[in-house]
């Protein structure tokens, strides 16, 4: 228990007086070290957070959730069993493979995925309000194509692209390449630059006529109703397909997230370092108090206060400062992660530079997600490192002489 006469020593101690001018420099530097310690921290696990949450919305949104690729045998969507109907909201059949655009002078590789007519209306890109076109249906002539390939080939619903197929057809002068012409009907936005510029839909028959595939080598995309426990689901549906090939979104991403999880934890380590340095400004400031103090720590063991109450005054004063600066630090980081897409534009603006380009990052926005739990935790790192730097100038307290203090004072 704190009595009334520690608190009312260490409100004192904490009061700022002229003649602690040097002191109450240590101390504002110690607050503001240890609040944008807190801030940064918040901050950059929030962008972090949001960054990651953001990229999985965009590649769970564009791609399946499972994929079932078969090795000899042609899946047959009626022989899934209960198990796997109950975990799933669609099942559907699909194709793919690469192939280039030719327009005009301009040539890019592309990635295909082909599905049936009434299959292709099913995908999540058409709740998308930026999707373009009003047939939702893929006829044997029809592709569509991302908003970023659009512009890359300028491009409109209605033109005409040729794409010319890997596999060779035989003619007089000798094997050539397959070319088609395709007509754009329309033009999604999945919120990812790298799908929209690289991948396109066409009908399935089409596609697997244009790479000479067969019904035998057609993918089944499972669409879960719940993203939870994936790797569970998979062994559900890899029961069901017990001599096929199944992975998961997750799996196909996995290094990507690895990365991802690993830079988040060495940023906490390296900006945890700040709070560490702005709290060893903590022990420089109580040394200095234990110091400029040393009469009236003298006066009261003579008057009979106890060395674990000396030990409480210093103690309460180190806390309060290191929560204080947490606790504000915490608004601060907060209120940052809240506005931060409105501060990086407002940045952009004003020096006239392309922060958080979307061709680097995938996302056209600088997300932000706010976890209470991280926050719970870098509090708690926060005022844990300011109760260990806070013991040592404490107990130097309680071990000084008052008679040595008062005679030499």
């Amino acid at each position: 228990m704190i009595s009334t006469l520690e608190k009312e020593v260490t409100f004192r101690f904490l009061k700022a007086r002229k003649k602690d001018g040097f002191l109450n420099i240590i101390s504002i530097f110690s607050f503001i070290g240890i609040s944008l310690g807190v801030a940064v921290l918040i901050i950059v696990m929030s962008v972090m957070n949001g960054f990651r949450t953001e990229l999985i919305n965009k590649i769970v949104g564009f791609n399946p959730h499972l994929t079932v690729d078969p090795y000899n045998s042609k899946i047959e969507i009626t022989t899934v069993n209960q198990d796997l109907k109950g975990i799933s909201k669609e099942l559907i059949l699909s194709n793919s493979g690469e192939a280039i655009i030719i327009k005009s002078e301009t040539t890019k590789g592309i990635f295909l995925r082909g599905y049936k007519s009434s299959d292709f209306s099913k995908l999540k890109i058409f709740e998308n309000e930026l999707f373009l076109g009003d047939n939702k249906e893929l006829s044997k002539n029809d592709i569509s194509i991302g908003k970023e390939l659009s512009f890359t080939l300028d491009l409109n619903i209605g033109d005409s692209i040729t794409l010319m197929s890997s596999v060779g057809i035989e003619t007089i002068i000798g094997n050539l390449p397959r070319q088609k012409t395709f007509f754009v009907s329309s033009i999604f936005e999945s919120g990812m630059t790298e799908f929209d510029n690289n991948i396109a839909f066409i009908n399935l028959e089409t596609l697997e006529d244009f790479f000479n595939l067969n019904e035998n080598e057609r993918n089944l995309e499972i669409y879960l109703n719940n993203l939870q426990n994936i790797d569970y689901q998979k062994s559900i549906v890899q029961d069901n397909f017990p001599n096929d090939f199944v992975y998961s979104w997750s799996d196909m991403n996995r290094s990507l997230f690895s990365a991802l999880k690993v830079e988040r934890n060495v940023m906490f380590i390296i900006l945890s370092l700040i709070i560490i340095v702005a709290a060893f400004n903590i022990i420089s400031g109580l040394t200095i108090l234990v110091k400029n103090k040393t009469r009236e720590i003298a006066i009261l063991k003579s008057i009979g206060v106890l060395n674990k109450s000396i030990v409480k005054i210093f103690f309460l004063v180190g806390i309060i400062i290191g929560s204080s600066a947490t606790i504000f630090g915490i608004f601060l980081g907060v209120t940052f992660s809240m506005y931060v897409e409105n501060i990086r534009q407002l940045l952009s603006t004003i020096f006239n530079i392309s922060l958080f380009p979307e061709e680097i990052y995938f996302l056209s926005t600088m997300p932000s997600e706010i976890n209470f739990s991280s926050i719970l935790i870098i509090s708690l790192c926060s005022i844990f490192i300011t109760i260990i730097v806070s013991i040592f100038p404490a107990l130097k307290a309680a071990k000084l002489d008052p008679v040595r203090a008062l005679k030499y004072e």
